[in-house]
Parts: structure tokens; C-alpha cells; sequence
């Protein structure tokens, strides 16, 4: 089973459905004969790493709102706030001063 994001003129995610497998790569095709630009992405990537191992695909698995970098070749979720920083390696949004460990929270 596939999934893919249909993505909007600005290559913002609008939705996500589940495809055949035997549409996988297929996306040029798909936008091309239809018109509409779908994208694959797989549930199984996150922040650049593939669960039960693997190569990632596309940094993220898409969600509404994020947008596909074609330089990247990856889904980015939408900044939460004007000061985080992107991260080139996950391509996910990282506060500008880090979360501090427990024992410093009670000193």
C-alpha cells in the first residue's frame, strides 16, 4: 500500500489518500494525465529516519499544510513559530534555545 499528498499550486499538502503500490514513482505520470500533483510519502519515515530501518523517504510523512521542497526532496511541516530554526538533517522545526534536561529545571 502507497500514500500520497495531493499537493496544492504553492506544493502545500491539501490532503493525503492511500494509492496502489503499482503507482509508486509514478508522480510525474499522475500530474501530467490528470492534472492534479500527487507526491508519495511513506508513514514510516519521520524526521529523516525510517522505522524498523531502511532508507528514509522525504525527511517527514506529509500532513495537511506542510509543503514538499523539491531541492530537499522532502515534506516540511509548517513553522510553529517565527523564531525556530529549520533542521537541514530532519527537516523539522527546532526551538532557537534548546529544552533543558530535567535536573536543570530545579536549579
Amino acid at each position: 500500500m502507497s500514500h500520497f499528498a495531493k499537493l496544492d499550486n504553492n506544493n502545500v499538502v491539501i490532503f493525503v489518500t492511500v494509492g496502489r503500490q503499482e503507482d509508486d514513482g509514478l508522480e510525474a505520470e499522475l500530474c501530467a494525465r490528470t492534472g492534479d500533483c500527487y507526491m508519495q510519502t511513506s508513514y514510516n519515515t519521520q524526521g529523516g529516519v525510517r522505522t524498523g530501518g531502511g532508507a528514509p523517504f522525504r525527511k517527514n510523512y506529509a500532513g495537511i499544510g506542510y509543503t514538499y521542497d523539491a531541492g530537499r526532496d522532502a515534506f516540511i511541516p509548517q513553522q510553529p513559530y517565527p523564531s525556530w530554526l529549520l533542521d537541514e538533517a530532519t527537516c523539522q522545526w527546532k526551538p532557537p534555545v534548546p529544552m533543558p534536561d530535567g535536573d536543570e529545571l530545579y536549579t
